[in-house]
């Protein structure tokens, strides 16, 4: 049986039970878009520094997550300090859906089905809202960052470069 398109999500679940507010902003999601984060940005009318992508890493064999601006890279180094590690690599994409239960491009840093280590780039909290994937592609979510990283029990740390 399909999921219906309005149906919640592990990430939406996660928000509601824990009473935090959040706002969901749906779109079609077009499959040559070269960038799932950039097309959230433009489809949604919001500035890129305030949409996060969700990126998974190996650091030292074990997965993290980073939670970085869409017009942003990953800084690999950063990120392997911020979780005590030495060396990052980006994580098998495969691995990454495995170990989350989203796709690639749907990614959420909430409700994954293993809780990770996580690091959010400081610059989320220069915001009031931030939005980041509601579990889906063509879905993000809208909330307040120390929201945020209070539901992933994240930290944060300059990782986007």
């Amino acid at each position: 049986m399909a999921k219906k398109q309005g149906a919640g999500t592990p990430a939406t679940v996660v928000l509601s039970k824990a009473k935090i507010a959040f706002s969901t902003h749906a779109y079609e999601h077009d499959p040559a878009a070269k960038s799932f984060g950039l097309e959230a940005a433009e489809v949604l009318g919001l500035a890129p520094e305030r949409v996060f992508k969700t990126l998974l890493v190996e650091v030292d064999g074990k997965l993290a997550v980073g939670v970085v601006p869409v017009d942003k890279q990953l800084d690999l180094k950063a990120i392997a300090a911020a979780v005590g590690g030495k060396k990052a690599v980006m994580a098998d994409p495969a691995a990454a859906e495995r170990t989350t239960g989203y796709v690639v491009g749907g990614i959420s840093p909430i409700g994954q089905k293993r809780p990770l280590p996580t690091v959010v780039d400081e610059t989320a909290t220069t915001h009031d809202t931030v939005y980041v994937s509601g579990g889906r592609r063509g879905l993000d979510l809208g909330l307040a960052p120390a929201d945020l990283i209070t539901i992933t029990k994240a930290r944060t740390a300059a990782i986007a470069r």
